[in-house]
């Protein structure tokens, strides 16, 4: 999967349980069932590889779906996949067709945000549909949400690994809509414990809030416009890619300052995939600094290491579903059905 870069104190459980129902305000989508198309589009990188594109089609086709491509999938501007406007228009009209029922974007890579502006946000909210997908897409994930209250969805894109574990969360969130519990495996192999997706707890304890979050970079680049949701009370996950110690530290850092993280009921961090200090110079503080610096001090329940981010083995999260985490255990509950 390339980088986006590449192309470009105990939270008391009463509180909590005492926090109002705030999906009851959320626009759910159809749940997604075989048979149904899926459109797939590219948001912001072009489609460099037809063999990969072939993979995504064959995919989703084993999970049953049809498949169509956008009317501009093939288009190149420079390291976008054509003109901002031709791009939005793929999404809108996947969104207003009847015969599309859920979208899919091919990969991610710097551009989505460029679309914003033009997508058309009354014809999204009177055709909700699932939109799936991770990285820059957040800013599609985030955006939507928070112009039309629909449910989106942060999991694969159409070149992601469609191995069992992905497939599997996909399948119980978007297509039988279980209420489920996410939870990292805890295969330890041969060794005498687990070594790989390990949880982390930084602050014990239960809260309950609206999902909201996605990649840490394009979620703090979206800080001051008007397609970011109102983060009271919500619940925050956020992942990166390729990202130094010292950029998580001024995003986290922008978060905090722009009143965010004072806002959150509970904090979930996925994987920052290759974001060790490595060589990057003396003196470097690691992601255990930055979490102690910025989240701890917050006293909310924060737990690190969930199956969200660059990762072949991913979970699919409801953005702006109400949920309950445990950060002792590690898990993320759905209170409800992502889809109708």
């Amino acid at each position: 999967m390339s980088t986006r870069r590449s192309f470009l104190k105990l939270a008391s459980l009463a509180p909590a349980l005492s926090l109002p129902t705030l999906s009851a305000d959320s626009l759910k989508p159809n749940r997604l069932k075989p048979g149904d198309t899926i459109g797939l589009f590219c948001p912001a990188a072009p489609a460099y590889s037809r063999e990969d594109v072939q993979i995504a089609i064959e995919s989703l086709q084993a999970l049953g779906f049809k498949t169509r491509l956008g009317a501009h999938f093939y288009e190149r501007y420079g390291y976008l996949a054509g003109r901002d406007a031709d791009r939005a228009a793929d999404l809108n009209t996947f969104f207003t067709d009847p015969d599309i029922k859920g979208v899919v974007a091919m990969h991610g890579g710097w551009g989505c945000a460029r679309l914003l502006p033009l997508l058309d946000y009354a014809a999204i909210r009177r055709h909700p549909k699932p939109l799936i997908g991770y990285s820059d897409i957040t800013a599609l994930l985030l955006g939507i949400y928070a112009k039309t209250s629909l449910i989106t969805f942060h999991g694969p894109v159409g070149s992601a690994t469609w191995n069992a574990y992905t497939v599997g969360w996909f399948r119980r969130v978007l297509m039988d809509g279980e209420a489920v519990t996410m939870q990292n495996p805890a295969d330890k192999g041969d060794n005498l414990t687990q070594v790989a997706d390990r949880i982390t707890t930084l602050t014990a304890g239960t809260a309950r809030g609206r999902l909201l979050g996605g990649n840490l970079t394009v979620l703090s680049h979206l800080i001051g416009s008007s397609y970011l949701p109102d983060w009271k009370n919500a619940v925050l996950f956020i992942e990166d890619v390729g990202e130094d110690v010292y950029r998580m530290d001024r995003m986290l850092t922008q978060l905090k300052l722009s009143g965010i993280l004072a806002q959150i009921s509970g904090f979930v961090f996925g994987k920052c995939t290759k974001c060790d200090p490595g060589s990057g110079g003396y003196g470097s503080l690691t992601m255990e600094d930055i979490f102690a610096d910025h989240i701890t001090p917050l006293g909310k329940p924060a737990f690190t290491g969930a199956m969200i981010g660059h990762i072949k083995d991913k979970f699919t999260v409801p953005v702006g579903l109400d949920a309950e985490i445990d950060a002792g255990k590690g898990t993320i509950r759905l209170l409800e059905s992502a889809v109708r």
